[in-house]
């Protein structure tokens, strides 16, 4: 029997989010933010933590720094239940650290990558990251130094009876290399947003998109923010809309929406219910600053999943027809 539920592979830093800096920023000039929030940050982060809270055992592979912000992250990641004996330090190394600063609907992301791209196949032990029923990766172009290695990982991982999922993120150097596409073969859910599944895509039609990447994996999940998110699988298409919340911001929305519909998956769940899951956990992330602070609180969260999972019908359902 597995030792884990899911295997992460990612990176792992803090968020600082500044918040109420005037709307206009100018250069040379002293800006103070009304508020501020230091919590667990990166995609990868964010989804284990998020996901043990869900009541996963997840297993966690990635580098920190001997610095105070490695520590922090171990602290904050561990207290959820992630297994952390596969977080490597490395002396000398600095972790790396994401400064976010909202700007009404929109947001200027600033990140140092630190340790990121120190993360190789040396840090990584095949035998633990199999252990598991799932494996799950966020952030692709982010991991610079493991990403050769990508699709034989996730080769071995289907050969040894995992399931598997990935989340691209975005690509900083708007590259979208076509080395992706190699890898598309082995993974089993694949979860962009609107925009990254445009650009994969190489399109600007949202539809088109959908159709060119549902050729390539059997679940596509495209997120769309407040318009919900589409689900493309067995010849189907299903669409669903997120419970309405007072939103404090939108960070980690994605990462959680990801860990909801995994969650669903590695337990049998019909592909409706995933989404709507997906869809409920993802909202209450945004109820909170940060992508992890709506979790942490317990009487929160399980109170808005007991409201809002008793709730709602099923999201809609298409027939595509055709063949894949």
């Amino acid at each position: 029997m597995p030792h884990l539920d899911v295997s992460v592979i990612g990176e792992l830093n803090l968020d600082l989010i500044m918040n109420g800096l005037p709307q206009q920023l100018v250069l040379e000039r002293e800006h103070l933010a009304k508020d501020l929030s230091i919590t667990l940050g990166s995609s990868s982060a964010i989804f284990a933590h998020n996901l043990a809270l869900l009541g996963n055992k997840v297993g966690f592979s990635s580098c920190i720094g001997s610095d105070p912000f490695g520590e922090i992250c171990l602290k904050r990641l561990g207290e959820s239940g992630v297994e952390l004996s596969r977080v490597r330090r490395l002396p000398g190394k600095t972790t790396g650290l994401t400064v976010i600063l909202p700007q009404r609907k929109q947001r200027f992301i600033l990140t140092y990558p630190g340790t990121m791209y120190d993360l190789t196949e040396r840090e990584l032990e095949l035998s633990y990251l199999f252990s598991a029923k799932h494996l799950h990766v966020s952030s692709y172009f982010l991991q610079k130094g493991i990403r050769p290695h990508l699709i034989e990982i996730y080769r071995k991982a289907k050969e040894a009876g995992l399931s598997t999922s990935l989340d691209t993120n975005d690509d900083p150097e708007d590259r979208w290399s076509g080395d992706i596409q190699l890898l598309f073969k082995y993974v089993d859910i694949l979860l962009p947003n609107e925009r990254e599944a445009c650009k994969l895509a190489q399109t600007t039609d949202v539809e088109r998109a959908a159709h060119v990447l549902s050729q390539k994996v059997p679940i596509l999940v495209i997120k769309r923010g407040s318009q919900g998110a589409m689900v493309l699988a067995n010849k189907e298409k299903f669409s669903g809309f997120p419970p309405v919340v007072d939103m404090a911001d939108p960070i980690g929305a994605g990462d959680t929406f990801d860990a909801g519909f995994v969650h669903q998956y590695i337990r049998g769940a019909k592909i409706e219910d995933c989404l709507r899951f997906a869809n409920m956990v993802g909202a209450l992330s945004v109820t909170r600053a940060g992508g992890t602070e709506a979790f942490r609180d317990v009487q929160h969260r399980e109170g808005f999943i007991r409201k809002n999972w008793s709730a709602g019908g099923p999201p809609g359902r298409t027939s595509l027809g055709g063949s894949r």
